[in-house]
């Protein structure tokens, strides 16, 4: 509820307190300055003995109010007796004088919060009946014309008290449809609070999960592959008795751990790949492939069509990242002695096929997590797939791997 809203309702009840003793005060006012000196004793006797009562009926109504507020609020006998006695000192005090109609009105305030539902109607008619009888010159009616024009009236006054009696419980229904929409909205907007934490909990599970798998594929790779090249290279030293031979391949060993430490620093920034720092993708791969080549005494092609454009830095990593991944499997598997890498711009996706002579095998044995228990194909493929892109794999034994990573084409901004 509003402060607008609680603001009204305090006015509103202030009425209900007040109202009828201003009502009662306006009627006594009026009916004394209008009143014929001349009149009866036991006239002006009757009428302040039963103004004397109303007031202490008002008096009375206040203090039960007051202990019980929910008998001025809703429907209760208490309320019911107080209509029914202040309506008969209403039409008493209103067949000695006219203005006391001022007094009946207050009927039309309350009947709605302090009688049934079912005695409302009744309660305003018989109010109205006070009111019209004033309207025609005060009751007792001695003439034709009076009855008439006092049907004429209580018509009048009851289709009035009708139409607002409707329009007020539509507003009140009006009220109790907003209160439970505002209820129901601040339960929704609780659930959505809960529904917001819980996503954020899960969105940062989900970005750490997502880090590991980064790093563990970033250190898979180039730190494990780069200390696989060193180990070999270290291994030709044991086995070669030339110091200039061993010397070529030491310096290729540190060569090797240099670019894995350079690799390892900026994997764990999420950096691009060190091959991509000065050098667009084309550049990059006929790179890697040279040196993979040279390093592994295999026959290494690198091949581009189209035309070249400047990719995203993601985009450009995953094609390398899967390039490395598909040159160390080619070594270490399938023992191939030719490879080709082609990188080809069409359009709106790039693709990149990787192909070698090697031993091959059959996709369908292959387990989840590739040969070897590394990342290998899936590893690849969730690299594509996280691009929006896809991988597919065409091997047999004995003829060979090729694989075809396709990827939506996002330039670089």
């Amino acid at each position: 509820m509003t402060a607008e809203d609680t603001r009204l309702d305090r006015r509103w009840e202030q009425l209900h307190t007040w109202g009828p003793y201003g009502f009662l005060g306006i009627s006594i006012v009026l009916a004394v300055v209008s009143a014929d000196p001349r009149a009866a004793e036991a006239r002006w006797v009757t009428g302040w003995s039963l103004a004397g009562a109303a007031v202490l009926l008002q008096l009375w109504w206040h203090t039960t109010r007051s202990r019980r507020p929910d008998h001025g609020r809703t429907p209760s006998p208490a309320g019911t007796a107080y209509y029914a006695v202040r309506w008969a000192l209403a039409f008493v005090l209103t067949w000695l004088s006219p203005f006391f109609a001022f007094y009946a009105a207050s009927g039309y305030m309350d009947a709605d919060e302090v009688l049934p539902r079912r005695w409302r109607r009744l309660g305003l008619l018989a109010s109205a009946v006070i009111v019209a009888g004033a309207q025609t010159g005060g009751m007792p009616l001695r003439s034709v014309l009076q009855w008439l024009l006092f049907a004429v009236l209580l018509t009048a006054n009851s289709a009035l008290q009708v139409g607002v009696g409707h329009l007020t419980e539509q507003e009140k229904q009006r009220n109790l449809d907003r209160a439970e929409t505002i209820a129901a909205l601040r339960q929704a907007l609780d659930e959505n609070a809960a529904l917001h934490a819980q996503l954020l909990v899960q969105a940062r599970e989900a970005g750490v999960a997502d880090e590991r798998r980064r790093l563990a594929a970033e250190i898979h790779d180039t730190i494990a592959q780069g200390l696989a090249g060193i180990i070999a290279q270290l291994q030709v030293v044991i086995n070669t008795p030339g110091p200039r031979v061993a010397e070529e391949h030491v310096e290729r060993a540190l060569a090797l751990a240099r670019h894995s430490l350079g690799e390892a620093r900026r994997s764990v920034h999420n950096l691009a790949p060190m091959a991509l720092e000065h050098d667009g993708l084309p550049e990059a791969l006929q790179k890697t492939v040279t040196e993979w080549g040279e390093r592994t005494c295999t026959r290494a092609e690198f091949t581009l069509t189209g035309t070249a454009e400047q990719l995203h830095g993601e985009v450009a990593a995953t094609l390398l990242r899967i390039v490395q991944e598909a040159l160390s499997n080619a070594a270490r598997h399938a023992h191939a002695s030719r490879v080709g890498v082609t990188l080809s711009y069409l359009g709106d996706e790039v693709i990149l096929d990787i192909r070698d002579d090697g031993t091959g095998f059959d996709p369908l044995t292959v387990p989840v997590r590739g040969r070897a228990g590394g990342f290998g194909l899936d590893g690849m493929r969730a690299r594509a797939e996280r691009i929006a892109g896809s991988l597919t794999v065409e091997s047999e034994p004995g003829l060979g791997t090729a694989l075809s990573a396709r990827v939506p084409l996002v330039r670089h901004e």
